[in-house]
């Protein structure tokens, strides 16, 4: 074992070493002035504080954490998972529907005849508890999770749902209810009301369950909904604990009405938000139920700590500007919820952050994308024949382990407030969830975190939405704490689009290269594509001298240039170009590049525009002032 270790040491020296000779390198230096090791310099922090390293070896190998099926439950809740089917594909039905019950019902027998194999039903809006019979017509409840979201109407819709499965007629061939066939009648009381999704109360909610515990049903009361604080803005680490913390609540309400721990601990399943960080997802999968393991431990039954998963695609990730690129972010998240081990996963439409009379897609389109994408991943794929294929990872099982150890913490942490309730009560929860999306969003607005088609490669020339869509109280799935990661870029797209529709023409910025194209092309495209995220068109003429700065500017209806050259041109060039521009009567003259390329620090331009900055902050202060230098204000959501 020592040699291996020295072999291993002497290994990671030797990579430690080059990759130092590299980034000193990359940077023109020598390696003794690097700020840091290799490894620190290519670590990479997660937005809950965890640190992932460039590289895992034997080194960080980790005791076996079990067999599928059994404690700690790390690598799944089932052990006799179907690798024929792998998850479930639940598709989700009832959102809105202008449909008829019977035509309801037609549309699902059509999602099972072409893939899916589980069912998640809106209940309340367009399907009422009344209609449960003729939607479910033809549908073997036996065989299919039916999961229900019901808000106020849970009590008669569950009652409803649970009587037509004592009274429907079985499948042909029967089969012995699993993880992934179990149901849920989607009670989430005390989520829900950190999100203001309508619900019942959890007293009511408890007393369905102790109706449930004896019945001999396939079916379990409550689907604790990580998805609520995963959409206003929780990190993995705050999303696992609070959803965990909730589930604990929920625990004790139905021990304290008489339910036996063990039996309480088979009325529960949860709901993850899955996303497009896709090592992350498996290993978030993973880490609930490794926590959810260890609380039925405490509790003296870790043998009924198997947490059954619902994998949801995150609604908060997908965007209205290029719906298009939500079909690569959705699927990237159903391969991390298939892999980390979900039960059941649904796949949000691509154009479900869009309200539904704005879509410009069929439902049926939609739908059919969403359910092959996961049906890909299965058959094509074969994702699913394997069970917990990350498993053995240096890499999953360190950040599977790191990422539990961190939301217990913070589960322990609620715990000592007094459990969940007084932490949300107390507006504990509120802070920590308002905390984490204020530094998501920060870390979006300085561009850290890319949203291919909003903040990074927008395409300003896509057809404009019919209205701003700032508000997404319209959006299905969604709650009043919705914050998608693009909304305030998306916003700023809003006020072009309404500028365009008022004057023919959007906000304008001049830019101004200098040199060659081979000089100034690179810059000059980031300003293009860090202007366009803000809805500010950039108008390109070609190298300018400082001869012909004055008849651009007065063929471009701004107030506004950019310089856009290299450190070298600038010094010989950029002086009398920037007094140009000055003379011509431009008010604000910024540089693309870091402020320090300038040669003259006391004749310097009035900004810079680089990588790293305030993007929001400083599309907003643009269109602010080119549109008061324009004599009107059009669409401000700011």
């Amino acid at each position: 074992m020592s040699q291996l270790t020295d072999s291993l040491d002497e290994a990671y020296r030797k990579w430690s070493s080059s990759a130092a000779a590299v980034l000193a390198k990359s940077r023109r230096v020598e390696v003794d002035q690097l700020p840091g090791d290799a490894e620190s310099l290519l670590a990479t922090t997660m937005a809950d504080g965890l640190t992932i390293r460039p590289l895992y070896t034997r080194k960080d190998e980790t005791v076996e954490p079990g067999l599928p099926g059994e404690y700690p439950f790390v690598r799944g809740a089932d052990p006799h998972r179907d690798v024929n089917v792998g998850w479930r594909v639940t598709e989700r039905f009832g959102d809105g529907e202008t449909r008829s019950a019977a035509e309801i019902n037609e549309a699902i027998l059509d999602a099972f005849v072409n893939g899916a194999s589980g069912l998640w039903l809106a209940v309340g809006d367009g399907v009422s508890a009344g209609d449960l019979a003729e939607v479910f017509t033809g549908v073997y409840l036996d065989l299919i999770p039916v999961t229900l979201d019901a808000g106020t109407d849970a009590v008669a819709a569950s009652r409803a749902y649970l009587e037509l499965r004592r009274t429907a007629q079985e499948a042909p061939v029967a089969a012995r209810p699993t993880a992934a066939t179990t149901g849920s009648l989607g009670l989430s009381p005390l989520t829900a009301a950190f999100a203001g999704r309508p619900t019942i109360t959890a007293a009511e909610a408890t007393g369905l369950a102790g109706e449930l515990v004896d019945s001999g049903q396939a079916v379990r009361a409550f689907r604790v909904d990580g998805a609520d604080f995963a959409t206003a803005g929780a990190d993995d680490s705050l999303q696992l604990a609070l959803t965990v913390a909730a589930a604990v609540a929920h625990l004790r309400d139905l021990t304290a009405a008489g339910i036996s721990a063990s039996k309480a601990l088979t009325q529960l399943t949860f709901a993850v938000s899955a996303d497009d960080n896709q090592f992350a997802t498996i290993a978030k999968f993973r880490a609930l139920r490794k926590i959810w393991a260890r609380v039925a431990d405490v509790v003296g039954k870790r043998e009924a700590g198997a947490a059954i998963t619902h994998g949801v695609t995150d609604l908060s990730m997908l965007t209205q500007r290029d719906p298009w690129v939500n079909m690569l972010r959705t699927t990237i998240a159903a391969f991390g919820a298939g892999v980390g081990g979900a039960d059941q996963v649904t796949v949000l439409g691509f154009d479900a952050a869009i309200p539904a009379d704005l879509r410009t897609s069929g439902a049926q389109f939609s739908r059919r994308i969403a359910r092959n994408t996961q049906l890909l991943l299965l058959e094509e794929s074969n994702i699913g024949r394997v069970i917990d294929p990350a498993g053995g990872s240096w890499f999953v099982e360190s950040l599977t382990d790191d990422l539990a150890a961190s939301a217990w913490n913070i589960f322990t942490e609620v715990e000592g407030l007094g459990g969940y309730r007084a932490a949300l009560d107390s507006g504990w929860i509120a802070d920590k969830v308002g905390a984490a999306l204020a530094a998501r969003d920060d870390s979006v607005a300085h561009r850290k975190i890319s949203v291919t088609g909003v903040n990074e490669f927008p395409n300003l020339g896509e057809k404009p939405i019919e209205r701003a869509l700032a508000d997404d109280s319209a959006v299905a799935t969604g709650t009043p704490k919705l914050a998608r990661v693009g909304r305030a870029f998306e916003g700023l797209r809003d006020r072009s689009d309404a500028r365009q529709e008022a004057t023919g023409a959007r906000p304008q910025v001049l830019m101004i290269p200098l040199g060659s194209v081979a000089e100034h092309n690179g810059r000059t495209t980031f300003v293009a594509n860090l202007l366009a995220s803000g809805g500010i068109d950039a108008v390109n003429p070609g190298p300018v001298t400082a001869e012909e700065v004055a008849g651009h500017v007065a063929s471009t209806p701004t107030s506004v240039a950019v310089l856009c050259g290299t450190k070298k041109r600038y010094a010989e060039d950029g002086p009398a170009v920037l007094a140009a521009a000055r003379a011509a009567g431009l008010s604000t003259v910024l540089l693309a590049g870091p402020a320090s390329e300038w040669p003259d620090p006391e004749n310097a331009p009035d900004g810079a525009l680089k990588v790293g900055i305030d993007a929001i902050a400083t599309l907003t202060g643009l269109v602010d002032q080119l549109e008061a230098a324009s004599g009107s204000t059009v669409g401000d959501q700011s």
